[in-house]
């Protein structure tokens, strides 16, 4: 029989308790980390360029996370025939990394540190932005942990070089990732409609290992296919950004764009990277909650972050 922890007597219904990410531990102590999985925030959003608010995503992401939270014996799913994420995988909220407004600088060293930490305790790091330029710190913290190839579900490329002196903004993380010499190359999927890389920088991408398709590409190619073009046995690293997704089903981030991908197209792809590749590092990035009333962009950030892990921890466990 399943353990959902109702025995204690205590309900614990989503909206009441302190708001962690699933309601998991708080792990204040970041050398006492002893988990699977650890959530950060990274509140940080003075990377943007036209609408801000992405600070507050980490906490709405956490609120609407609460949703998602009822008892610990993991979460039947029937068409999978599967119980994702028991109690036997261990997820903790480590909080939120040191942001200093203003300061792009320090702000980026405090998600690198939070980022080694997880990684140093040997735990998936999943952090919640925040605007896309906190991606730039998360992959700077992979510099000791071997070659990785990046899969980027986004409506844009994000791969501009430095425009007014600004290198590590939200345009610019692609790019600043394919410089490394340990992310062996780029999968990027979603990109559309006007993107705010000129030509020139789709050219120097692919010439620097990108694969870029369109929503449109990727819905005529499908899931399975989709995945095998990232390399065979390749370590993943996947960063999500919310605007990925149409406006239709999430309106709350600063640079929406129209055509984007609905829930399945982003689920079942991410079942499939699961199958068939390991995932070192996720990132979810540009919810900007209020832009979104009806907070259904944070639900569903935080549905498919929980979808993820499950199907992570799934194959690590079969």
């Amino acid at each position: 029989m399943s353990n959902h922890g109702y025995e204690t007597g205590r309900l614990n219904l989503p909206f009441v308790g302190i708001a962690t990410f699933g309601k998991r531990p708080y792990i204040e102590d970041w050398s006492k980390i002893e988990a699977d999985v650890a959530i950060l925030g990274a509140p940080f959003d003075g990377g943007t360029q036209y609408r801000p608010g992405a600070r507050f995503g980490p906490r709405a992401v956490r609120e609407a996370s609460t949703l998602f939270s009822f008892g610990h014996a993991g979460a039947y799913d029937h068409e999978d025939d599967a119980t994702y994420l028991p109690a036997s995988v261990r997820i903790v909220d480590m909080g939120d990394a040191d942001i200093i407004h203003t300061d792009t600088t320090g702000s980026h060293n405090g998600i690198e540190a939070g980022v080694r930490a997880a990684l140093e305790a040997g735990a998936l790091p999943v952090t919640i932005g925040g605007d896309h330029s906190i991606n730039i710190p998360c992959i700077n913290a992979f510099d000791d942990q071997g070659d990785i190839h990046i899969l980027q579900i986004d409506a844009h490329l994000d791969f501009v070089d430095e425009r007014h002196g600004v290198r590590n903004g939200h345009g610019n993380p692609m790019r600043r990732a394919a410089e490394k010499d340990y992310v062996t190359g780029l999968t990027q999927l979603g990109v559309r409609n006007v993107s705010s890389t000129a030509k020139e920088g789709y050219q120097d991408a692919r010439k620097m290992g990108s694969d870029i398709l369109s929503v449109r590409q990727c819905r005529d190619l499908g899931p399975e296919a989709l995945s095998k073009r990232i390399p065979a046995k390749s370590r993943v690293y996947i960063t999500i950004d919310i605007d990925a997704f149409c406006p239709s089903i999430a309106p709350g981030t600063g640079t929406p764009s129209h055509g984007g991908f609905l829930y399945y197209d982003v689920l079942e792809l991410l079942q499939q990277v699961a199958k068939n590749h390991d995932i070192v590092g996720i990132d979810l990035v540009e919810v900007a909650p209020d832009y979104d009333p009806t907070d259904s962009t944070a639900i569903l950030a935080a549905q498919v972050l929980l979808n993820l892990l499950g199907f992570i921890f799934h194959e690590r466990s079969a």
